[in-house]
């Protein structure tokens, strides 16, 4: 059937930052949209940590995509998960929930199933330190966090309180630095008067990075201002310190000397590195394109890959040019996806021709502590309240939708305010399977973080 009979069939694979700008691109225009996501939600990934530490709900940092597109009308969302395609018919196949294949035809596919958290070669790990790409994640780490002080109010053993009262955190990029500032606070703000035994203000929170510095992308001027930071809250950082064992009573890192030392924590969190989901395979497979050294497919300069100028590649799967896995990222790449396929359906550029992409970096912000964060835009460095005021700010801002702006705004003030954080329901049997590792089967989480990508 030719085009000027039927419309131009565009699939978007994964409803994170890059595949919903990559729709919404499509407004009003002569283009049928299939979004086809396996969480059904937009996730609002940057603020995960918030909900994992009891500030924020789910319902906070995660929108039905049917909600957030019920004006595009040419939109149809499709909840199931993608397992591969195949690019001679033009055709991505799909999984429902509860079983049954969906074979879905395209003139042209953008493919932003984002990225998963890597553990270096160690799945092993994935059990027992948990990371931080989905809401089941963010739910089984505040299990974790909030039932670590419940265990250790009840221990009779010193040691083995101390050791509950130990948080460990792998990976000091922002996410890591964020998780860890909020354990410390939760410890020392929310919790203090709520625990009899245990001397909830002696938690200690253990920051391990392989690299030179915190928030080492940030330059050094503010990873140090973070860093002195992080020491003044009671977080111990460790840098050039790699973790390589980790087993249900600790961790072992191996330092800078190259010594292996031995640390008891009865919670370890995994927030280092990200990889390209098992479908970044699948794809390079069938097109042979190729893959970097994380498994991202790389794509040429208009984001389309190599010899296939129907299918684009968005977001954290994407390599071009070193560019980070930052939300401005995706949220740039996918609008300008879905903007090239656009000129080519109104006749203002020719099947096959695009743009190059050019990433217009706004800047990063990471929050510290209250009254704390970092904020680094073009030449432009701050610290400080300055900073976090700004970082409040980029965030509302970034947020979807009226209600979870609002919403937001007034937790935070709750928390600022009283150190008030109301989302911490748990039970007996959940901190039970928790440290048996059964929350690994989690179906959400079993498919790991494939349609995020991180904050601005």
């Amino acid at each position: 059937m030719d085009d000027h009979i039927r419309p131009r069939r565009v699939v978007i694979v994964g409803g994170g930052f890059a595949g919903l700008s990559a729709a919404r691109a499509f407004r009003n225009r002569p283009v049928q949209v299939t979004l086809v996501d396996r969480a059904g939600h937009h996730l609002f990934q940057p603020l995960l940590y918030q909900c994992a530490t009891g500030i924020l709900s789910e319902g906070q940092i995660a929108t039905p995509l049917r909600y957030i597109l019920r004006h595009e009308s040419n939109v149809e969302c499709v909840l199931a998960e993608v397992t591969g395609f195949d690019v001679a018919a033009r055709t991505v196949i799909a999984t429902r929930p509860t079983g049954g294949v969906l074979e879905i035809p395209y003139d042209d596919l953008i493919v932003a199933a984002g990225a998963e958290q890597s553990y270096f070669g160690h799945d092993e790990f994935a059990a027992l330190a948990p990371g931080m790409k989905t809401l089941a994640d963010a739910l089984t780490i505040r299990r974790r966090v909030f039932g670590a002080f419940e265990m250790a109010e009840t221990a009779t053993d010193p040691e083995e309180r101390r050791r509950w009262l130990t948080f460990v955190v792998v990976g000091a990029g922002p996410t890591g630095v964020e998780l860890a500032g909020q354990i410390r606070e939760v410890a020392t703000r929310t919790l203090r008067d709520e625990f009899h035994r245990a001397s909830v203000a002696d938690t200690r929170v253990l920051l391990f990075e392989g690299g030179e510095s915190a928030l080492a992308s940030f330059g050094p001027k503010l990873a140090g201002r973070a860093a002195r930071t992080l020491r003044r809250l009671g977080v111990e950082l460790f840098v050039h310190s790699v973790v390589t064992e980790v087993d249900r009573r600790g961790v072992a890192v191996r330092g800078p000397d190259r010594t292996v030392t031995r640390y008891e924590a009865g919670t370890v969190l995994w927030t280092a590195g990200v990889q390209a989901p098992p479908l970044a395979h699948a794809l390079a497979r069938q097109t042979g394109a190729e893959q970097d050294r994380a498994g991202r497919i790389r794509v040429a300069p208009d984001c389309t890959i190599p010899g296939h100028p129907e299918i684009s590649v968005v977001g954290d799967l994407m390599a071009l040019d070193h560019l980070p896995g930052v939300a401005e990222v995706a949220m740039q790449s996918g609008r300008h996806a879905g903007l090239r396929i656009r000129r080519q359906v109104e006749g203002r550029a020719a099947a096959g021709t695009g743009k190059p992409f050019r990433y217009r970096d706004l800047g990063s912000a990471a929050y510290l502590a209250r009254g704390r964060a970092v904020v680094s835009f073009g030449r432009v460095r701050l610290g400080g309240f300055v900073a976090w005021c700004l970082w409040i700010a980029i965030h509302i801002g970034f947020l979807t939708g009226f209600r979870n702006r609002a919403g937001a705004l007034l937790t935070w003030m709750i928390t600022i305010g009283w150190a008030a954080r109301r989302e911490r329901a748990l039970t007996a049997g959940q901190v039970a399977d928790l440290r048996d590792g059964r929350h690994a089967a989690i179906p959400e989480q079993a498919a790991r973080g494939r349609n995020t990508a991180r904050s601005p």
